[in-house]
């Protein structure tokens, strides 16, 4: 994982761990799951939405604005980076 780091936002400190520019994992946010930077909006919802056909536009605005188009490719190649980091290695065939 990659060195925490706290932001002042509003006032408070925001401790988070970096996934990508816009997806993190912040301590005391949503038990620790990964979330859009400065929401409390797990990637998980979101790729659940997608997975259901709803439109990457129809995403970005029914997020008024908290969440871009950037911020949201970002949680699908996170996402899919860290399935294919996972898997398992097949055994050889033969």
């Amino acid at each position: 994982m990659t060195e925490r780091i706290t932001e002042m936002v509003g006032g408070e400190p925001y401790p988070y761990y970096p996934l990508g520019d816009y997806v993190v994992r912040a301590m005391g946010v949503c038990g620790g799951r990964p979330t859009f930077k400065y929401t409390r909006i797990e990637i998980t919802g979101t790729m659940e939405r997608l997975a259901a056909g709803e439109s990457l536009e129809a995403l970005v605005e029914g997020y008024g604005g908290r969440v871009s188009r950037e911020a949201i490719l970002e949680a699908v190649r996170v996402v899919t980076t860290q399935f294919l980091t996972t898997l398992p290695a097949l055994e050889p065939v033969g």
